[in-house]
């Protein structure tokens, strides 16, 4: 065999280390985290609210998602054109983006514009404007996306599923940013009471990551936060019971359906579940990469789709454990029969040494590469301040990571996958798929139309 047909032997990880972050409280309890002398000219300057959707009222499900969309609005001081012309001018750019757990929202910019870009990031914090016309907008934006996932297999497979998983009434039984109905019923002032009641310094931390001196960038976090003096309420805890225990078919009849849209999972775990690093290293042998069992067994042996993965997506409650794929209706039952037998077989075998010392490997040699610039830097710090992380949990993470065993990733299969309580889920043709379904024995098995609500259960 020629050289040129012999792929090369992997080389050591090359050394990384997760820069330090030094820790300051401003006088009004407001955490800043900085990272400094980050060899690039430029710098991100991110607030971390612990305001994310679960902070939502009933009934308003998806006004923290619609608020933070709406910072970009306008300030009381500057409208939309010149708080976007105020961005341009000094070459910043803007984001906000709300999760389950948190509102996050950034400016990044040349380190020499740090002083002119925090008291914009500042303004649209504290003193959102959320004029009407301007949130109208955004509510109809947030509208238009709503009814989009009602038109899309795979997401209405994903909202299916949360439906399904988690009891009635949950708090991660829905789409993180509302329902149409949810959404229809979200005035402005709503939005306004939201940030006024959860927006705070004592429930907010300031990161700074980039080219910047510890003096230089305590200074800005002061001028920009250091007088902000409002009292946030704190986050109700989320409500993630099980809407079942035992083995469930749902299946979402679309008639004009050529594939089905397949969910397969239960309830998972929450954020600061202990063995969180042995769940990462099992997901990636299950369904978290391109060798993966389940990818290699629907797609490389069996042909049924382009591609099946699997996730946990903790969250501060426990998030739901999901297999998600499309294959033909005529493969239907086939392939979810290969799926079941993939997430029994690890439960019960554990994996390989070499499937975990790949999945290991491969986790310690991505991880610098995901670290690359100042916002996935604040992004990561972000996080440790949104699950409480300890400090050093990025600097010890490879060796963490590479520290999992065959014998902890066993262990994990064994605590966090419970093939006895899989829901599944398909979106597809019900006449052509519901035969297959039934002569798996996977559950009794329940028609849906299309549009799927909590009443539908």
């Amino acid at each position: 065999m020629s050289a040129r047909n012999t792929p090369p032997a992997a080389g050591p990880i090359r050394p990384f280390e997760f820069p330090a972050v030094t820790e300051q409280l401003l006088g009004n309890g407001m955490e800043v985290r900085l990272v400094s002398a980050v060899p690039l000219p430029v710098v991100t300057a991110m607030v971390v609210l612990r305001a994310g959707e679960t902070a939502s009222p009933a009934g308003r499900e998806g006004l923290a998602v619609l608020a933070g969309d709406a910072l970009e609005g306008g300030t009381t001081r500057l409208s939309s054109r010149r708080l976007a012309r105020a961005l341009e001018d000094i070459g910043a750019s803007f984001g906000a983006a709300t999760g389950w757990d948190s509102t996050t929202v950034a400016v990044s910019c040349m380190a020499e514009h740090l002083p002119d870009a925090m008291p914009l990031l500042a303004e649209m914090v504290r003193s959102p404007a959320f004029e009407d016309g301007e949130f109208e907008r955004y509510r109809a934006q947030r509208l238009a996306t709503a009814a989009q996932r009602r038109m899309d297999p795979a997401a209405l497979a994903a909202d299916a599923h949360a439906r399904f998983v988690f009891a009635e009434g949950g708090t991660y039984a829905r789409p993180v940013g509302g329902t149409e109905a949810s959404i229809g019923g979200i005035a402005v002032g709503d939005a306004r009471d939201f940030v006024a009641g959860r927006y705070g310094p004592s429930e907010a931390a300031l990161v700074m990551v980039g080219d910047v001196e510890e003096r230089e960038a305590l200074a800005a976090a002061e001028a920009g936060f250091g007088d902000w003096d409002r009292v946030a309420a704190l986050p109700a805890d989320p409500v993630a019971s099980p809407g079942q225990r035992e083995r469930v078919v749902h299946v979402v009849h679309r008639a004009e359906s050529v594939q089905s849209r397949i969910r397969v999972g239960h309830v998972g775990v929450p954020r600061s579940v202990e063995d969180y690093f042995a769940l990462i290293v099992l997901n990636l042998v299950l369904g978290g990469s391109f060798s993966s069992r389940l990818n290699l067994n629907l797609r490389e042996r069996h042909g049924f789709t382009y591609g099946v993965r699997s996730s946990f997506a903790p969250r501060r409650g426990p998030g739901p454990f999901a297999v998600s794929t499309a294959v033909e209706n005529a493969v239907t039952g086939a392939a979810i029969g290969e799926i079941f037998r993939e997430i029994e077989g690890l439960v019960e075998e554990g994996p390989t040494r070499d499937e975990v010392e790949a999945a290991t490997s491969y986790l310690a040699g991505v991880f610098p590469l995901r670290l690359e610039t100042t916002g996935q830097i604040a992004s990561r710090i972000a996080g440790m301040t949104v699950y409480d992380l300890p400090d050093d949990y990025y600097r010890s993470y490879r060796d963490r990571v590479r520290g999992v065993t065959a014998a902890h990733a066993a262990r994990a299969a064994r605590h966090h996958i419970r093939p006895g309580e899989l829901c599944t889920v398909v979106v597809g043709n019900a006449e052509e798929v519901v035969p297959q379904l039934e002569g798996l024995g996977i559950g009794p098995v329940t028609v849906h139309e299309e549009a799927v609500t909590p009443a539908a259960r």
